[in-house]
């Protein structure tokens, strides 16, 4: 059950930036995201050091203090640090915000793990806040730098699935990753100038796709100032921008974090409130390939996941890293479903019970067993973590149908020896050998069997037991029938055929419920099959729509960024657009499912063992 509130007073290093260069996961940041089973939505923040990065985060934290914000020419804020809070619009949500190690900190001796924070920050997040100061000129635009190595800092597929043919490159058009990649909010901080372009005023917004415009030409210099703007285009098509004015004057600035909002400028106040509110409202829940909606503790696996794959020397692939998370999670899913089926099915009997009722209970709890799983599960392509649970409760529901006629068999012997004690009494006094005795003990008998059909709950084995029970009686039934004075010969064999007509009709009843007993388990594993295909279709045509929205989103973007090119005069690059356009196209028809998936998943679920297979296996080893 997703936790409902998140108690982090203060933010936690998440992933230190270490004095031997390298990166490592804080063990108590992943604990605190493994108990958080709400859906996040993460923000991060980035931008080079000492441009105010911690105030926003700790605004939008609600919070006068929390990150480090610091009053030097020193970085305060080393690796990333994290702090989980309540989302204050949005109830079944936890906020995480992630404050970045300023970029471009003189005291860093290795600079490269400056792209490694800003390629997680974009891997952890749903939206991304590039934080500068000033304005957005070209000297803004060479410290985002790192925006032009993501290819070569973020890979979307595993190397070595590229086509035969088809260098591994060609796959990673920048498609595939304006599909994962987080909303890009550039917030420019202590802007002293107007928002005006040639005179006319114009909005945040306009004002950043002007300074993301590019030039005309093919030489090396025009080259240089297009590619990070070609960049944040190809990467960010969902983007925005705020400016926010000086905040306090430069001696009051030092000591931000303790200034009342009355000592803050007006117009700066105003920005913050809009820039929260938007960060608050627009920004998205994190998501995975398919769509799926990315916990707390899915959040975690990523984290150690990507940092493992940078200390090992490799480049964190998306595809690598949400296959290794939906292992995980799926292995997790299958032992709460089960848990889930265990734990009610045990609530719910006290054996012995029939045959009705615990297939009634099984059905419930199975259902709800699923379902559960289907709400954890995802990207269980073909369904094998599905059947593995299938399998778990065939077996556990095997040893309840077990334990049902192991517990039915001995109530009913139970019964039957008490039933019987005084009638064995009188039959080693000696009460039924005399001249009538064979008829008395009939009445005794027959007695014991309407009082032993009278007492209810006797569970699945009632019939059986009575047949086997009736069965040892009748030597002894005979015993007093051929020693009565009292009957001829003739009467004698009348008897005798009467008490073997009624085993033959004890012994039907037997079948008969051992018959029932079969076509209602057989009933059960049809309905577990069906109801396992039917949710694991519903599963996977969940995922594969999602997969066609991404794809239409991502067609979409290219379409916009096409005709903006087309629009200033762009041709040739706007032609190059075309073939991951028509690929877009065919990806959002999303045919796929039907074709190719369904039959497999079919098949696959079909395989599930069944319980007549599991009774005979522990038949065979009790």
């Amino acid at each position: 059950m997703a936790s409902n509130t998140v108690s982090m007073p203060s933010p936690v290093c998440l992933i230190e930036n270490g004095s031997d260069s390298q990166l490592h996961v804080n063990p108590l940041a992943l604990q605190i995201l493994d108990g958080i089973r709400q859906p996040v939505v993460a923000v991060s923040v980035v931008g080079m050091y000492r441009t105010g990065k911690s105030y926003l985060m700790n605004k939008l934290a609600g919070q006068r203090e929390g990150f480090a914000l610091g009053s030097t020419i020193q970085s305060h804020t080393k690796g990333i640090w994290m702090w989980c809070v309540p989302h204050p619009t949005k109830p079944d949500l936890t906020l995480v915000l992630l404050d970045t190690e300023g970029l471009g900190d003189v005291e860093k001796g290795d600079q490269k793990n400056d792209c490694w924070i800003f390629a997680l920050a974009i891997l952890l997040s749903s939206t991304l806040i590039y934080n500068s100061k000033g304005t957005i000129d070209n000297n803004a635009l060479e410290n985002l730098q790192y925006v032009t190595e993501l290819t070569d800092l973020i890979k979307v597929k595993s190397p070595g699935k590229a086509k035969p043919g088809q260098e591994e490159e060609d796959e990673e058009e920048d498609t595939q990753y304006v599909r994962f990649f987080p909303i890009f909010v550039w917030a420019v901080r202590d802007f002293t100038l107007e928002l005006k372009i040639d005179g006319r005023s114009v909005s945040e917004d306009q004002y950043l796709e002007h300074a993301l415009s590019l030039k005309k030409g093919s030489n090396k210099k025009v080259s240089d100032y297009n590619l990070p703007r070609q960049c944040i285009r190809n990467f960010f098509p969902s983007r925005r921008c705020f400016v926010f004015g000086t905040p306090a004057s430069p001696d009051d600035m030092i000591r931000l974090e303790t200034l009342q909002e009355s000592q803050l400028s007006s117009s700066f106040l105003a920005t913050t409130k809009h820039f929260c509110d938007h960060v608050f409202n627009q920004s998205p829940i994190k998501t995975v390939q398919g769509g799926h909606q990315v916990t707390g503790r899915m959040l975690g696996i990523l984290v150690s996941t990507y940092v493992e794959t940078i200390s090992s020397g490799s480049v964190p692939c998306l595809e690598n890293a949400v296959v290794t998370m939906a292992q995980i999670e799926n292995q997790a899913a299958v032992q709460e479903g089960l848990s889930l089926y265990q734990n009610g099915m045990k609530g719910a009997l006290v054996f012995p019970v029939s045959m009705d009722e615990i297939s009634h209970q099984h059905q419930h709890w199975e259902t709800l067993a699923l379902e559960a799983f289907m709400k954890r599960s995802f990207k269980d392509n073909d369904a094998q973590h599905m059947k593995v649970l299938g399998e778990k409760i065939a077996e556990h529901y095997t040893t309840l149908l077990m334990e049902n006629e192991d517990i039915s068999e001995k109530v009913c012997c139970a019964l039957l020896k008490d039933l019987s004690t005084p009638m064995a009494k009188k039959l080693k006094d000696g009460f039924f050998a005399k001249p009538g005795g064979y008829e008395l003990y009939c009445v005794d008998r027959d007695a014991i069997v309407a009082q032993y059909r009278a007492k209810p709950n006797k569970g699945v084995k009632a019939e059986e037991v009575l047949d086997q029970f009736l069965k040892e009686k009748d030597v002894e039934s005979n015993s007093v029938l051929q020693a009565d004075q009292k009957l001829s010969e003739n009467e004698k064999q009348i008897a005798a055929e009467r008490e073997r007509t009624a085993l033959a009709e004890q012994q039907k009843r037997m079948e008969e419920q051992k018959r029932l007993e079969m076509e209602k388990t057989l009933e059960d594993e049809r309905k577990s099959n069906e109801k396992r295909l039917r949710l694991a279709e519903e599963k996977m045509r969940e995922e594969m729509e999602s997969r066609r929205r991404e794809a239409e989103r991502a067609l979409d973007s290219k379409l916009r960024e096409q005709e903006e090119l087309l629009k200033k005069g762009f041709q040739e690059k706007a032609s190059m657009m075309e073939k991951e356009i028509q690929g877009l196209k065919e990806e959002s028809k999303g045919n796929v499912f039907t074709n190719t998936i369904l039959p497999v998943l079919s098949e696959g679920l079909r395989t599930v063992a069944s319980i007549f297979e599991y009774k005979s296996m522990k038949r065979m080893f009790k």
